[in-house]
């Protein structure tokens, strides 16, 4: 079996910083992420997807955790094709545009290449330290499966090598009938590791829990059950804290899906219920249940 690594897609929400789940003594960012990573070996960052990262926060955030450590960074808006805010993008290279959001046809070519190369640039401190997990590249609800989608996938995959990536879909189409093993098959023949999800069902970014591998990586995202999956308030659409008999039914299919990555492969499992401490209590609630497998 491989390795399981466990962590939550978040450590400095607000919410997270008003539960108490920080000692006192964690009382700046440099602390806090010092004390994550004493509970966990690994951690998404989803800040890098509404705003491209800077390089010099990367040197911090590498300086900053012990050897071993592992970050999954998320790809910036851009990069997936969602709307992204004109200000996110950087100053030299936005659009003179009066709209709020843009998306990548609304960027000159060389401007959009130049976003490529300085997103992938800002991880290179991360990827030297040998503390990058994956690029995350979770795509939205209007990304179906068909033949230029997939292409993109492979251009994605081949822009950021030797970067590893890992791709989350957010329409059911890629699962439809005989869509799934068309889909997981592209992957396997492309070695590009696939995220299973645990979310909603019945919405129209819901994903089936498919839960397999496609690479000696798996990525599985917990995003929860909340009943009000289409709000705007993200801690209403996150807002949800696993039981344990949820977890313990969990556990098995997580060894069974590092059985699938093989002896050297690994599975990342990230806690994205960010509200509150539900996110870092529920990961460590399944790493116990793990056997303390991290």
């Amino acid at each position: 079996m491989g390795k399981i690594r466990v962590g939550t897609a978040s450590w400095t929400d607000k919410t997270l910083l008003e539960s108490g789940w920080y000692p006192p003594t964690a009382d700046t960012p440099e602390k806090r992420l010092a004390h994550y990573a004493t509970q966990f070996p690994l951690v998404e960052v989803d800040a890098t997807y509404y705003a491209p990262p800077a390089e010099q926060t990367a040197t911090l955030w590498a300086q900053r955790t012990p050897d071993g450590f592992l970050f999954n960074i998320k790809a910036f808006s851009m990069l997936t094709g969602h709307p992204t805010k004109v200000s996110a993008i950087y100053k030299d290279l936005r659009p003179e545009t009066e709209k709020k959001n843009v998306y990548p046809g609304d960027l000159e070519p060389k401007a959009y290449e130049e976003v490529w190369t300085r997103f992938l640039s800002a991880l290179t401190p991360l990827s030297e330290a040998g503390k990058l997990g994956v690029v995350l590249f979770q795509f939205p609800p209007w990304f179906t499966i068909r033949r230029s989608n997939k292409q993109y996938l492979l251009e994605v995959a081949k822009r950021c090598s030797p970067l590893r990536v890992a791709v989350e879909f957010r329409h059911a189409s890629w699962f439809e009938g005989d869509n799934r093993d068309e889909t997981l098959e592209f992957l396997r023949h492309n070695h590009v590791p696939y995220v299973s999800v645990d979310m909603p069902q019945g919405h129209r970014s819901s994903i089936p829990p498919v839960l397999t591998a496609t690479s000696d990586l798996a990525v599985v995202r917990f995003h929860g059950h909340s009943d009000k999956w289409t709000s705007k308030n993200i801690y209403e659409k996150f807002g949800y804290h696993y039981s344990d008999r949820e977890l313990k039914d969990w556990s098995p299919k997580l060894r069974r899906l590092a059985d699938d990555t093989g002896d050297t492969g690994e599975t990342h499992v990230l806690m994205n219920n960010c509200y509150s401490d539900y996110a870092q209590t529920n990961a460590q609630t399944l790493i116990a249940l793990l056997g303390g497998e991290d």
